[in-house]
């Protein structure tokens, strides 16, 4: 069967479960336990020494039935997520949702009928993407949230252009899209041994905050031969610590959906649940904000070496938001040199109505003057109307962008009368814009004369909440400024 059937026949199963309470998320997690410990045994029976203990192998799980192979299935897992190494982190905190012995039994039949090892690992990886995008497409809102668009991917790839030694991360690595795409990159121009060493071991690292995402990424790897005995994949917090001297190449990262920190405490008092907001404070940050698109865009830039490259999405909030947004936008410039933005069109993420873009900025060594010269701005929303279904984004949307970015050789970008979407601007026209809003656009928007074309009201009021929610970003710190200090 080719790659898309055994996502389809795989994937059709889901719906079976999804009756039974099993969500689409947690099918693509049984899913990810049972497909290693075939291929585990499969590599076994090939000669090969496998990573899994005999008596949680795959070879006891298909002989049983019943309750005996829900017991055995539940043990695996407890025992499996003890271990180190890939292994520990796929099985980390793995349970069993899938509660109907008979259900289990079938899948395990189902999978079993397969020879995974044998695939080459670039069709077992396009059937474990296609079992990550249909869970996406399934979810939306929730799994979506972590999916980046793989035309994008491929585009931001195309330009950043890894080499086949660089270390790149994403600090919000979700399913692993973008590492995925720099390691298929950097494979294709890698030659020698130590080279190639490099990429199976050190190329990608990344963490997620996510139990469950982590998880999907480290198999997702795995699938694609990418990883050692251990992990690069790590379920931490990135904006958690400090940036130590461990500094990489490229960061290439699409930060979860979302603005505010927060948790939810109960009020001693009232005995009530609110939200109280995490504001994270670092020496290594230049503001302090509990919006964590900022802390991310500062964490990002620490996290390169002298001359390391970045491409990160960040919502529009990030390009205009007062208060802490100018510093960090100011600092930006100053620090790194912020050459390149790509406006992103509505209608590409499963999170409906966002408004994103990509920031590219290379890291720089201190200097007394500021690092940005020039900002380069390729505005690809305005007049541009995507959907997920009638209108999906490809990569070939991007080709005009890719020919204007130069990655060989930027200092050939030039503006063309007979391309309206590409414009730079000065360090000094855009400093002397207010808060140093970098939310900027020339095109004439065909759709605010047409009311037909007005986006659905629910866009629109969220639209409304990040604005007014952004002004009063801007009057608590202005409160805070005038407020006196302790004695």
């Amino acid at each position: 069967m080719s790659a898309s059937e055994i996502v389809n026949k795989v994937w059709n199963y889901a719906h079976v479960l999804r009756d039974d309470g099993v969500g689409y998320g947690d099918y693509v997690e049984q899913i990810t336990y049972l497909i290693f410990l075939k291929m585990a045994d499969e590599r076994e029976g090939g000669g090969q020494e496998s990573r899994v203990p005999k008596k949680y192998a795959w070879a006891k799980l298909v002989k049983l039935d019943g309750d005996d192979l829900e017991v055995q299935y539940r043990h695996t897992l407890e025992n499996l997520g003890k271990q180190g190494g890939m292994l520990g982190t796929i099985f980390r905190k793995a349970q069993n949702k899938i509660q109907d012995p008979a259900k289990l039994e079938r899948l395990i039949k189902m999978i079993d009928k397969e020879k995974w090892s044998t695939l080459p690992a670039d069709v077992k990886g396009e059937i474990y993407e296609g079992l990550l995008e249909r869970n996406a497409q399934d979810v939306k809102g929730g799994a979506g949230q972590y999916f980046t668009p793989r035309p994008l991917i491929e585009a931001m790839v195309e330009v950043m252009q890894p080499r086949p030694m660089d270390t790149v991360a994403d600090p919000a690595c979700g399913t692993g899209g973008f590492l995925l795409a720099a390691h298929d990159y950097m494979a294709k121009h890698a030659s020698s041994k130590k080279e190639q060493r490099h990429l199976k071991e050190k190329a990608v690292r990344g963490n997620d905050i996510v139990d469950s995402v982590v998880r999907l990424c480290a198999m997702n790897l795995y699938l694609h031969g990418i990883g050692g005995d251990e992990c690069p994949i790590s379920a931490t917090d990135a904006l958690a610590k400090e940036v130590g001297d461990d500094r990489v190449d490229m960061v290439l990262a699409n930060p979860p959906f979302g603005k505010k920190s927060s948790i939810t405490v109960i009020n001693e008092k009232t005995g009530k649940k609110e939200q109280e907001k995490l504001t994270i404070e670092r020496e290594d940050f230049w503001a302090t904000t509990s919006n964590k698109q900022l802390n991310f865009v500062q964490h990002i830039a620490n996290m390169l070496k002298i001359d390391g490259k970045a491409a990160v999405v960040v919502p529009d909030n990030v390009l205009f938001e007062g208060g802490a947004g100018e510093t960090v936008r100011k600092t930006l410039m100053d620090r790194t040199d912020l050459h390149t933005i790509l406006r992103l069109p509505t209608g590409i993420f499963y999170a409906q109505g966002v408004k994103a873009n990509v920031i590219f900025f290379d890291a720089k060594p201190a200097s007394k003057s500021a690092w940005t010269k020039k900002l380069w701005i390729y505005d690809y929303r305005t007049n541009v109307h995507m959907t997920l279904k009638t209108k999906k984004l490809v990569k070939s949307d991007f080709d005009e962008f890719i020919q204007c970015y130069k990655a060989e050789d930027r200092s050939k970008r030039r503006e063309s009368k007979k391309i309206e979407r590409w414009k730079s601007f000065s360090y000094d026209e855009i400093i002397a814009r207010d808060k140093t809003n970098l939310d900027i656009f020339w095109l004439k928007d065909e759709s605010l004369e047409d009311t037909e074309n007005l986006p659905p009201p629910e866009v629109l009021a969220r639209e409304i909440v990040e604005q007014l929610e952004a002004a009063l970003e801007e009057f608590r710190s202005v409160e805070e400024l005038m407020s006196p200090t302790d004695a």
